[in-house]
């Protein structure tokens, strides 16, 4: 068996959360629009019957799965990357959720107006929004993931094995440090926990190989997570 993933083929953004879930536990899939352009993607989003509102989503004989922690709830329960109780399970998911609504705030700081409009035109009110961003939103999405941490005693986030919080929160941190990495310098320190499932994600087999390889797309100022030096900050 073998996934279509549908996402836009220059940037990481956010197919790039449910690409690492699905490298680390090697499921098979075909990055299409990579392989054969956007425009049967686009056709996608037009014709079918219960069409995504946007990428990226899955395919599998017909049936699609979109949003991100929908798609990453989906294969979770089939592929071993979820927990064993239902708790434990809308818990993972109440994470993967607030990862997504830090996720959009980021990407709210270089578009804070119109998110048609280019960056250029709205650089006055971008400054504004990441001064806000950095000095209060993202000490606080951090920090509270940071909590959460302690309440499990294993290197994971939730289980005694990885899930895909922790290739989530592995992209989160890589993002931010591209982003913003000033801030992110500031930040760390008070983050050990945060910092250390980034890092045990990075060795996963399936996860080093991946980030060696062409197929990861590197970070570029088309995705969500932009480096504009001056909306950073100490």
């Amino acid at each position: 068996m073998s996934y279509d993933l549908w996402y836009w083929p220059t940037i990481q953004g956010r197919g790039e959360f449910v690409r690492l879930a699905m490298e680390g536990a090697g499921i098979a899939y075909r990055d299409r629009a990579r392989e054969d352009g956007v425009e049967p993607m686009l056709a996608m989003l037009e014709q079918h019957p219960r069409p995504p509102f946007a990428p990226p989503f899955l395919s599998l004989d017909g049936f699609v799965v979109a949003q991100v922690a929908n798609i990453l709830q989906y294969l979770g329960e089939r592929h071993g990357l979820s927990l064993s109780s239902i708790r434990d399970r809308q818990w993972a998911n109440q994470w993967q959720l607030t990862i997504a609504d830090l996720v959009a705030e980021v990407h709210d700081v270089h578009h804070p107006v119109g998110t048609g409009d280019y960056y250029d035109d709205q650089k006055p009110e971008a400054a504004r929004a990441a001064a806000q961003f950095l000095g209060e939103r993202l000490p606080k999405f951090l920090t509270y993931f940071e909590d959460l941490l302690s309440e499990n005693n294993d290197p994971w986030a939730i289980d005694h094995r990885w899930t895909y919080v922790d290739t989530s929160l592995f992209q989160l941190v890589e993002g931010l440090r591209y982003a913003f990495p000033r801030r992110m310098a500031t930040l760390e320190p008070g983050l050990p926990r945060l910092i250390a499932i980034r890092n045990a994600v990075a060795t996963l087999p399936g996860i080093a190989d991946y980030l060696a390889s062409d197929r990861r797309i590197p970070f570029n100022e088309d995705g969500i997570f932009r480096h504009y030096p001056e909306l950073d900050a100490d």
